[in-house]
């Protein structure tokens, strides 16, 4: 039987509650038990040495940033004071207190932007940082199996580093939506076995070369058990992260997304059973891509192509799969007429 897995964002902030904590084995006789002497330690693996000179060079460029919401982590983009984090940390807050891991009073950021469709946005710290900015890498050399460690502040843990593998490439998630942020799709994600808790949103995911290749954004969980599914984490790639935020720190904004979009505001349509059966148009943009075919309000778009498209997940996942300037056939039922229209995508 095939279990269905959905997924969580990973921020927000999990009380944790230590208790019963004594040092050493207690007897009885308030007397420390155990073995008076300690074992040499082995000498380090290859493997522990890289981990640990990683999260020496690495983890100080990772941040916990406090909203009114909660928490989730940060990056430190460059030397001018931009961290980069995922949309649904930052949720409806213009202000952030940002801490360090080298210490200090917490500092005081400002939002630059925000972009939804991709999950990330820049925050920014005014004046001097102490500590400098991470090196993002090139997440399109990654290869399944490759090592990587996750940083972040996992249930407000700060400084928190695990360790896992590249698990997969290029996987297509639909996020779910937030008391603070919509539902959205993300192509080209990175999946990996690198746990991601709540409060890991936002922070890096890093090779053994010292770069960050993804954002960790959300991990899975597994309906049929109703808990997380261990092991299935994902994260925004560096590349789509560098594209993104190279436009936000520029220009304030993102001018160009890279993804296509049909320019009409939609909504799933259910039939009597409650079945998603199309995409309703509640709006098509005058001028915009839909429009310009002959698509209007009222319409119920039933599929991109030949792909079946029954709610807006399904649309917004088959178009991110496709590009700008693209031509698709969209068929759609216009009372109870199917009309099928050539469209040419447009920027989103």
């Amino acid at each position: 039987m095939r279990r269905g897995i959905r997924f969580v964002v990973s921020c927000g902030a999990v009380g944790v509650l230590l208790a019963g904590c004594t040092s050493g084995d207690s007897n009885g006789s308030g007397e420390s038990g155990g073995s008076s002497g300690a074992a040499p330690a082995e000498p380090a693996s290859d493997t522990e040495q890289s981990f640990e000179q990683v999260a020496h060079k690495v983890l100080p460029s990772i941040v916990q940033i406090n909203t009114a919401d909660g928490l989730g982590s940060g990056v430190v983009y460059d030397d001018q004071g931009h961290i980069v984090t995922n949309a649904h940390v930052v949720g409806t807050s213009n202000t952030f207190e940002v801490s360090f891991v080298t210490g200090g009073n917490p500092v005081t950021a400002t939002l630059v932007a925000s972009y939804q469709p991709e999950d990330l946005a820049v925050i920014k710290v005014d004046g001097d940082l102490p500590v400098g900015p991470a090196s993002f890498g090139d997440s399109s050399k990654l290869a399944v199996g490759q090592l990587v460690l996750a940083m972040g502040n996992p249930l407000g843990l700060s400084a928190s580093v695990s360790n896992g593998i590249v698990s997969a490439m290029g996987r297509t998630v639909t996020e779910p939506a937030t008391a603070t942020s919509p539902a959205t799709t993300i192509p080209d994600m990175i999946q990996t076995s690198a746990p991601i808790n709540p409060g890991n949103s936002g922070g890096a995911l890093v090779d053994m070369s010292n770069q960050v290749i993804g954002i960790p954004t959300l991990a899975a969980t597994d309906q049929e058990l109703g808990g997380a599914a261990p092991g299935i984490g994902f994260a925004i790639a560096s590349n789509t992260v560098k594209r993104i935020v190279d436009q936000i720190v520029r220009d304030g904004k993102v001018t160009d997304t890279g993804r296509a979009a049909l320019d009409i505001l939609a909504r799933t349509v259910a039939d009597r059973d409650a079945q998603p059966v199309g995409v309703g148009v509640v709006e098509a943009t005058p001028g915009g891509a839909a429009a310009a075919a002959g698509i209007q309000a009222g319409d119920v778009i039933t599929k991109l192509n030949e792909t079946a498209t029954t709610t807006v997940a399904e649309l917004n996942a088959v178009l991110v799969s496709l590009s700008p300037g693209d031509k698709v056939k969209v068929t759609f039922l216009r009372g109870t007429e199917t009309m099928t229209k050539d469209v040419t995508l447009a920027d989103r």
